[in-house]
């Protein structure tokens, strides 16, 4: 039996979050509406789903006006991550921490936020 987990964050804006997340990792819309949007990878594989704040009464989406991700990191393994780099670098996305190696996993990685303030960590693919 095969299982996933198909992460669901909130946003404000549907459009602008899906516009983002394509331009970072080359992500393409599965499902795409002002409300929810499903975020592919070049496989077909779902990566992110995005939701509008306040959107179908999901209690832990009501609340706008808490800080997103608080207690939440998306960590984005990726195959290409030096072409990802290049183009956070190329849009002029703000980093929160630029490419270097994680003493602990011992992966290239760099960090940056999304436009809701959603923290992620972008990573060379790697099992574990």
């Amino acid at each position: 039996m095969k299982t996933r987990l198909d992460p669901i964050i909130a946003v404000r804006d549907v459009g602008v979050s899906r516009d983002w997340y394509r331009s970072v990792f080359a992500w393409q819309s599965r499902h795409d509406g002002d409300e929810f949007a499903v975020m592919a990878d070049r496989q077909g594989e779902i990566q992110l789903c995005l939701h509008r704040w306040g959107a179908h009464d999901h209690p832990t989406m009501m609340q706008a006006d808490i800080s997103p991700g608080n207690g939440l990191i998306l960590y984005v393994c990726t195959g290409d991550l030096q072409d990802t780099h290049d183009r956070v670098i190329t849009l002029g996305f703000p980093m929160e921490a630029d490419l270097a190696q994680n003493p602990n996993s011992g992966q290239q990685e760099f960090a940056l936020r999304d436009p809701d303030g959603y923290y992620l960590i972008v990573s060379a693919f790697h099992a574990y």
